[in-house]
């Protein structure tokens, strides 16, 4: 790893984790820790371009498809790769066709880039994580191998206390919170050599008294019929949150971190 890196550009390839959900700024659009990161690099690099390929909901085919292309043609000094984890929560996934994609993207993706950083996405304490834990630890395990073979850094959020941390996560429980991000953002800051900011990123928020038994059924019924029952309507019928949208930064351009 290098030590106090000049970067001077990044592109972000992924899904609703790399998009910035959910980190909403006052606008309505979000922020998340790619633009945080790229804030960062372009407040030390004059001239630093960015740009953000994610669209939420993406299934690692259609990375694969839609932006792993794009981005290495931008050839740019660093690309972060997250993707797969959408399959690993299908009902049917397979995971020899998961794996082989994910090695397709990173073999096209890191001859055209100067760094590449793949991750260990970040894991929810709950029922959710354990029902699918089998299927992401495979995903992680290929993230590894891939990385040793072709020089990717990677960050592991997953084994970060605090982003099992729930008071981390949106009520929606699948994307993190501008907290989380914001600690996402710090961990691939220190991963490329910069030095940290906050050396405690992973270590979980102080201690506060749990919500009551009350409390806990009410928001389980809210996330239940604002988020759960639209998820499962989706996948029984084929269609994603991010079908038609484009990608959050399209162009590799310079980024006004102020």
């Amino acid at each position: 790893m290098q030590t106090n890196p000049t970067h001077t550009s990044l592109v972000a390839v992924g899904d609703s984790f790399t998009e910035g959900m959910s980190d909403l700024l006052p606008d309505g659009t979000y922020r998340g820790w790619a633009d945080l990161l790229a804030a960062r690099m372009a407040a030390v690099t004059p001239g630093f371009r960015y740009a953000n390929l994610a669209v939420r909901g993406k299934l690692i085919q259609q990375i694969v498809d839609e932006q792993v292309d794009v981005a290495a043609a931008m050839r740019p000094d660093v690309i972060t790769l997250v993707g797969g984890l959408n399959d690993t929560l299908r009902p049917k996934c397979d995971m020899v066709r998961v794996r082989d994609l994910l090695t397709e993207a990173v073999e096209r993706l890191a001859p055209n880039c100067k760094q590449l950083v793949l991750m260990r996405s970040p894991g929810r304490q709950g029922p959710v994580l354990e029902r699918f834990r089998p299927r992401m630890e495979a995903l992680f395990a290929c993230v590894e191998e891939l990385a040793a073979r072709h020089d990717a850094l990677v960050v592991d959020l997953y084994g970060a206390p605090a982003l099992s941390d729930p008071r981390l996560w949106d009520v929606d429980r699948l994307h993190l919170t501008a907290e989380g991000h914001r600690r996402v953002a710090e961990a691939v800051w220190q991963t490329l050599g910069h030095p940290p900011e906050d050396p405690d990123w992973a270590i979980p928020p102080a201690a506060t008294l749990p919500p009551g038994w009350a409390s806990r059924r009410v928001a389980d019924v809210r996330f239940a019929r604002r988020h759960l029952l639209p998820w499962i309507g989706r996948r029984l019928t084929g269609r994603s949150s991010g079908d038609g949208l484009p990608p959050k930064r399209p162009d590799l351009l310079p980024y006004d971190h102020g």
